[in-house]
């Protein structure tokens, strides 16, 4: 199940991007990014009305309170999607933000950064990750 939710979230992050794309080529930026949060922001609202309503006021008691910033990276997120697909289109920019994602995942898993179980070396994974960049410059020629 994993899996396929995994593949949803990517194809909904590609969907994502080129819709805010077109709405930040309409209005602004910022405008399209604090829609793109906004709406979000509803959704998730909605959302919780009719599934559990777990008390808000537990966001006090969250630790350590760096990851409380989730919210401020998703701005951002929304922000350098926006202007790397203007820049470079959706396939390239796709290809990019995986590997990046790659790269710093396993970084994390590899340190046990942020609470996460430190993970030993992988050769394979670190030969993954190379294949993948190596995907890239091949998608670039």
């Amino acid at each position: 199940m994993g899996f396929i939710i995994a593949l949803v979230s990517g194809a909904l992050m590609s969907l994502q991007g080129v819709f805010n794309t077109e709405v930040t080529k309409q209005t602004s930026v910022w405008v399209s990014a604090g829609w793109v949060q906004l709406t979000a922001f509803l959704t998730c609202v909605l959302i919780w009305l009719f599934t559990g309503r777990s008390p808000v006021g537990g966001l006090m008691e969250v630790t350590p309170r760096y990851v409380l910033l989730g919210g401020i990276m998703g701005a951002l997120i929304t922000y350098t999607v926006i202007r790397s697909m203007a820049a470079l289109g959706p396939a390239q920019t796709a290809l990019l933000i995986v590997i990046s994602q790659i790269i710093v995942a396993y970084g994390i898993e590899l340190f046990g950064l942020f609470g996460v179980e430190k993970a030993p070396f992988a050769w394979n994974k670190l030969i993954g990750a190379v294949i993948a960049i190596g995907g890239i410059i091949v998608f670039e020629r």
